[in-house]
C-alpha cells in the first residue's frame, strides 16, 4: 500500500482486520458473553451531543494536562495491553510512539517485552500489575519496575473469570510448538504481510510474559501466568492498601464502576482511579464507563484524579469524557489496531487522529484548553447516566 496513513480509528481497525491472522484479530476484539458491554462502551459516546458556539472561538487551543504527576501533550494515555502477536516490535513500538507524541505508555504484566526495554523507549511508563501469585512475588515485580525507572503503578482489578463469547473465542496455543504452528499455518499464510514482518524480525511470537519471570527462572507462558492468576485468591481492600503502601510513587487503581468502590479506593490511598469495565472483558452488561463517570467524579473527583478507559475511538469522545469530569482517557484497542496497521507509525497515527479531533471539538465549543471543559459543553440525554453503589 503506497499510503499507510489513515484518517480514523475505524480505518485502522479495518486494516488490522485485513492484516492480522483471524485468531490474533479476534483476541484484540475480545469482549465477553453477549458483548453487550463492548457495544455499549462505544455506543454511549454517540448518545452524547455537543453544544457548540459559532463566534469568539479561540485561535489557539491547549491540549496539555498532568496525570499522576506526568505532564502530557494531550489527555490520552496508552492503556496497558498484552500485544503478544500484533507486531514484532510490540510494546517497544508502542512506547516509542507514545514518547514521540508526548504521552504516557502503560505496560502490562503480560506484555511481550521487558519493562527495562520499554522504559528505555519511553521514560514516561506506568507499569501495570495484577493481584497474581504471592505477596513476595508481587513485591519482586514492582521492585524490578522501580529499578527500571517506571513513573507509576497501574493496578488492574476489573477482570473476572468470564470467558465464554457468543461469537466464539480464538484458539490461542500456550506455546508455538510444531503442532501449534501446523494448526495455525493456514491463518498465518493467509496474512503474508503479518508473517513477513515477523520473518524479518527473525522470530515468531513466543507468547511468554518476561515481566513475570521469577529469579533464575524462564519467562512463564501467557497462559501459565493466566492460570496462576486464576488460582490466586482475589484481593481484599486491605490487600489493596498493603500494595499501595509498598509503592511510594503514583498509584492508579483500574476498574472502578461504583461510587462505593471509588470511596474505598480513596481510603486505600490511591493517587488516581480509572473508571473502566476492562473494555467489556469483565462482567458483561456492566454499563459503559462514560455512563457511570459523572457520579464517581461527583463523589471523589476533588480527592483523587479520575481517568476513563473504555470505548474511546474519536477525539470528540475524549472531550466528552473530560467535560464530564475525567482528567484524561486511556485507550487500548484503538492503538492496537494502529500498531497492527502500520507499527509504531500506526500508533502515532492514532494519537494524531485523536489530537485532531480533540482540537476540533475544543474549537467548536469555544474552549481554549482541555482544562476549561464543563458538563455544559455536552448534551446528556435523560436516563443516560448510571449511578452504581451510591
Amino acid at each position: 500500500m503506497s499510503n499507510e496513513w489513515f484518517e480514523t480509528v475505524a480505518e485502522a481497525q479495518r486494516r488490522a482486520r485485513k492484516r492480522l491472522p483471524r485468531s490474533v484479530y479476534s483476541a484484540l476484539l475480545a469482549g465477553s458473553e453477549r458483548g453487550a458491554s463492548v457495544d455499549d462502551n462505544t455506543a454511549a459516546f454517540g448518545q452524547l451531543g455537543f453544544a457548540p458556539h459559532v463566534a469568539d472561538l479561540p485561535a489557539k487551543r491547549d491540549l496539555e494536562t498532568v496525570v499522576m504527576g506526568e505532564s502530557i501533550a494531550l489527555p490520552v494515555i496508552l492503556s496497558p495491553t498484552g500485544v503478544q502477536a500484533v507486531h514484532p516490535d510490540g510494546e517497544v513500538a508502542v512506547a516509542r510512539a507514545a514518547a514521540a507524541r508526548g504521552t504516557v505508555t502503560g505496560l502490562s504484566s503480560f506484555a511481550s517485552k521487558p519493562v527495562e526495554d520499554v522504559v528505555a523507549a519511553n521514560p514516561q511508563t506506568f507499569f501495570q500489575v495484577y493481584w497474581l501469585g504471592t505477596r513476595e512475588a508481587m513485591l519482586r515485580r514492582i521492585e524490578r519496575a522501580r529499578a527500571a525507572g517506571v513513573k507509576g503503578l497501574i493496578v488492574t482489578l476489573d477482570w473476572s473469570f468470564s470467558m465464554g463469547r457468543d461469537w466464539g473465542s480464538p484458539a490461542i496455543p500456550e506455546r508455538l510448538d510444531l503442532r501449534s504452528m501446523i494448526r495455525l499455518a493456514p491463518e498465518a499464510l493467509a496474512r503474508p504481510r503479518w508473517l513477513l514482518a515477523f520473518a524479518r524480525a527473525g522470530y515468531l511470537p513466543d507468547l511468554a510474559a518476561p515481566n513475570l519471570t521469577e529469579p533464575g527462572g524462564d519467562a512463564p507462558t501467557f497462559f501459565g501466568a493466566y492460570y496462576e492468576w486464576m488460582q490466586t485468591d482475589p484481593p481484599t481492600w486491605d490487600d489493596v492498601a498493603w500494595l499501595r503502601a509498598q509503592w511510594d510513587g503514583p498509584f492508579l487503581l483500574k476498574g472502578i464502576c461504583r461510587v462505593d468502590d471509588a470511596k474505598r479506593a480513596v481510603d486505600a490511598g490511591v493517587t488516581a482511579i480509572s473508571v473502566s469495565n476492562h473494555g467489556g472483558n469483565n462482567l458483561d452488561t456492566t454499563p459503559a464507563p462514560i455512563r457511570v463517570l459523572p457520579s464517581i467524579v461527583d463523589a471523589v473527583g476533588e480527592q483523587i484524579e479520575v481517568v476513563l478507559d473504555g470505548g474511546v475511538r474519536r477525539g470528540g469522545d475524549v472531550v466528552k469524557a473530560l467535560a464530564l469530569g475525567a482528567r484524561a482517557v486511556m485507550i487500548g484497542r484503538a492503538y492496537l489496531w494502529g500498531l497492527a496497521a502500520n507499527g509504531q507509525a500506526g500508533v502515532e497515527n492514532v494519537l494524531d487522529v485523536l489530537r485532531s479531533g480533540i482540537d476540533s471539538a475544543l474549537l467548536g465549543l469555544g474552549r481554549s484548553s482541555v482544562r476549561e471543559l464543563t458538563p455544559d459543553d455536552v448534551v446528556v440525554p435523560p436516563d443516560f447516566t448510571r449511578t452504581l453503589g451510591a
